[in-house]
C-alpha cells in the first residue's frame, strides 16, 4: 500500500459523532494532513471500509515518513529497576532512523548479537509548536499506536558511551501499527493497556499510566528545547519484562514469532529470521 494510502487509511474516524468532536479533530490532524498532502499518492484511498476488511497484508506503517523520531528511555520505573538504573528526574532521549521503521505484519531479519523487545506506545504529533503546555499537549497528537522498539544488545552497550540510536536502528527495529486511533477514543488515554508475547507466551504486560514521564509531559518537555512538527512521532518507553532484564537473559531467535498489542489499537505480527 503507497505511504499516504496506509497513512490516511488506518486513521481511525470510528465515533465522531457530533460536531464539536468533529472540529476538535480537525484541529488536530489538521498539521498532520497538510503535510501528507504534499508526498505523492501513488493509488487511490478507498474510504468507508471497515478495518476488520481489509486484509492484514494491505496494513502498512501508518506513519512512513515522519519528520523527526523521538524515544524516550527508562520511562516505566519498574523497567529501569530491572535494567538496574535510577529512575531519570528528566526525559533520557534518543532517535530511531526512519530506516528502521516497518509495518505491523511480516517478517523481520535478526542481525548478528542480542536482540530485545520492548512495547511501546507511540505518538504521532498532528499540530506541531514550541513550549506546548501539558494541560493542552493531548489536542497536538493526532493519533496513537503501538510500536516495537526493537534493540541490539550488544552493540547498545558497546563502547565508551552506549550507542542507543545505532542499536535500535537496524531495518525493521520499528515497527507501528495496525491502527492510528485518536486519543478521544479511549476512556482514558493515559491508562491503557499494552504488552507482547513470544511464541504464545506473553512476556510484557504493562499499563501506560505506570509512565514516569506521561505523553502531556513528554511533550511539553521536548517541545520546550525544540519545536515538534506535524507527523514526528514519539516512542514512550517500555513496561519491564525484556529480555536482558530476566534471569537468564533471554533474546529473539530465527523462527520466533513476536505478538505485540495495544488495547484499542489492534496487534502486530512479525516472524523472526536469520539474515539470508
Amino acid at each position: 500500500m503507497p505511504p499516504v494510502a496506509s497513512a490516511m487509511s488506518t486513521i481511525s474516524l470510528v465515533g465522531v459523532t457530533s460536531v464539536s468532536r468533529l472540529v476538535m479533530l480537525a484541529r488536530r490532524m489538521r498539521g498532520l494532513l497538510g503535510w501528507l498532502v504534499r508526498i505523492r499518492v501513488g493509488a487511490s484511498w478507498v474510504p468507508g471500509v471497515a478495518g476488520s476488511q481489509v486484509p492484514s497484508s494491505d496494513f502498512g506503517n501508518p506513519v512512513p515518513q515522519p519528520r523527526q523520531i523521538f524515544a524516550i528511555g527508562l520511562n516505566y520505573a519498574a523497567h529501569a529497576a530491572e535494567a538496574s538504573l535510577a529512575v531519570p528526574e528528566d526525559l533520557t532521549v534518543f532517535t530511531k532512523f526512519v530506516t528502521a521503521l516497518t509495518g505491523p505484519y511480516g517478517t523481520i531479519t535478526l542481525p548478528p548479537g542480542t536482540v530485545d523487545w520492548e512495547v511501546e506506545l507511540v505518538a504521532v504529533i498532528g499540530r506541531g509548536g514550541r513550549n506546548i503546555a501539558a494541560d493542552t499537549a493531548w489536542n497536538h497528537v493526532a493519533g496513537i499506536s503501538v510500536g516495537q522498539d526493537l534493540s541490539e544488545r550488544t552493540r547498545q552497550s558497546n563502547g565508551p558511551a552506549p550507542q542507543y540510536s545505532l542499536a535500535k536502528s537496524h531495518p525493521g527495529f520499528g515497527p507501528i501499527g495496525p491502527l492510528l486511533v485518536t486519543p478521544d477514543e479511549f476512556d482514558d488515554p493515559d491508562d491503557i493497556e499494552l504488552g507482547c508475547a513470544i511464541n504464545g507466551e506473553h512476556v510484557q504486560k504493562g499499563h501506560t499510566s505506570d509512565m514516569v514521564f506521561p505523553v502531556p509531559e513528554i511533550i511539553a518537555r521536548l517541545s520546550a528545547i525544540t519545536p515538534l512538527l506535524p507527523v514526528d512521532i514519539i516512542f514512550t518507553g517500555t513496561p519491564p519484562g525484556v529480555g536482558v532484564g530476566r534471569q537468564p537473559q533471554r533474546f529473539l531467535s530465527p523462527g520466533d514469532e513476536l505478538l505485540t498489542y495495544m488495547r484499542g489499537v489492534g496487534e502486530m505480527r512479525h516472524q523472526m529470521q536469520a539474515p539470508s
